[in-house]
């Protein structure tokens, strides 16, 4: 049968149905008017969403990974130095694309359920006198723990320390769904996917790129052909690319920013959290806890639950879709088995989220561990009742 069910995973998320339609177009010449005419908006509502006040917003048929690859081989060359913390699989992720590279990174080991450490991260720049760190990268929201880190603090780091490296930020669970201000924060990149916070299939990697970025791009010899922004930015000036682009795709990401302009973004950021809230007081319900280490970590776009000692968050997960034909998130890397993750971002409501609390249990209660059926349910459902009000003033 056909499943209707809603996934839980923190990405790809839901996809609403005006910006599926807006995906599924005829055949378009990508080198013709018509598409300068609908990549032109896309481009523009990206700089909107990111509050980018200069710079440029590259588009690449690719992923979240793939902005990753983009923004370090187009801004440094081999043997450079960059500072990263460790705190989840996917600041680990980028750590281990920068070593490959052949990057010379200079990691901070974080406690996974811990946010990026700004006082380790200022240390270590006012330690680096000769200015051989030439950037530092930071995974703003951590879909491994749920953990959300302080991209406006790591600034404040860099400032204190007087460094000038540049910034890079992986935004790709965040943006879109959480505050993101690139101006304020002095990103110099910031990294995006379009199966996130814009609500599309995977496919699209997006960037914002500062001056400063721009800049470092005329001396930076890493390799890059296919991710090559010179090639990119030398095409946009007629609307176009170098190669083939992902044509229904960026028709969709036009769309998807219409939808949340629509909303509003301060309206959707305010949805994550209340939803998000929702799903954390059913863990405290449930005698359960965040991964996240303390509430200014908590995401708003992802939980990762703690599951009780002699549980395996996988087994939860593996069930409710064998049974139930529902999709939530495995732990990976260092927390695997030891939690399982609700994603709670893109298109949901309040009523979407209290069914995929309810599956929840129903998966706890089958496996056998200690939990009161509702229990989680009534918490999240008492606490969207008595925000309800104010949401719906909000939207008026």
């Amino acid at each position: 049968m056909y499943s209707q069910n809603p996934v839980f995973i923190p990405g790809p998320t839901n996809i609403p149905e005006v910006i599926r339609k807006a995906c599924d177009m005829p055949t378009l010449d990508h080198r013709s008017p018509a598409f300068a005419r609908m990549f032109k908006p896309a481009v523009a509502g990206v700089r909107r969403v990111l509050k980018m006040a200069e710079g440029e917003v590259i588009i690449l048929p690719s992923t979240g990974t793939g902005g990753w690859e983009a923004a370090i081989t187009n801004t440094l060359s081999p043997g450079d130095t960059v500072l990263a913390a460790r705190f989840g699989m996917f600041s680990h992720r980028w750590i281990d694309m920068c070593q490959r590279h052949g990057l010379n990174v200079q990691i901070i080991e974080t406690p996974w359920g811990q946010g990026a450490p700004l006082g380790a991260i200022e240390a270590a720049l006012r330690a680096d006198t000769g200015g051989t760190i030439k950037a530092v990268l930071a995974t703003h929201n951590e879909t491994a723990t749920g953990v959300r880190s302080d991209i406006a603090g790591i600034r404040r780091a860099m400032d204190a320390a007087g460094h000038g490296a540049m910034l890079m930020v992986d935004g790709v669970s965040s943006i879109g769904s959480m505050p993101f201000d690139m101006a304020a924060w002095r990103v110099d990149i910031a990294v995006a996917g379009s199966q996130k916070g814009f609500m599309l299939p995977a496919g699209l990697a997006i960037l914002g790129v500062s001056p400063k970025a721009l800049s470092a791009m005329e001396t930076a010899t890493l390799p890059r052909t296919f991710f090559d922004f010179r090639d990119m930015l030398r095409t946009y000036a007629a609307g176009g690319y170098p190669y083939t682009p992902a044509v229904g795709l960026i028709a969709g990401l036009a769309r998807a920013i219409e939808v949340l302009e629509d909303e509003g973004l301060d309206a959707v950021y305010a949805r994550h959290h209340r939803l998000a809230e929702g799903v954390r007081r059913a863990v405290a319900a449930w005698g359960m806890k965040p991964c996240a280490a303390s509430p200014e970590l908590y995401s708003d776009t992802v939980t990762a639950v703690v599951v009780p000692e002699g549980c395996n968050g996988t087994d939860l997960v593996k069930l409710a879709a064998e049974k139930y034909g529902v999709a939530f998130g495995v732990g990976l890397g260092e927390v695997a088995g030891k939690v399982f993750r609700i994603g709670h971002l893109g298109m949901l409501t309040d009523v979407m989220v209290l069914s995929g609390l309810a599956t929840a249990e129903m998966c706890m209660a089958d496996l056998g561990w200690n939990v009161r059926l509702g229990s989680g349910v009534a918490a999240a459902q008492d606490y969207y009742r008595s925000s309800a009000g104010a949401m719906a003033l909000a939207a008026e």
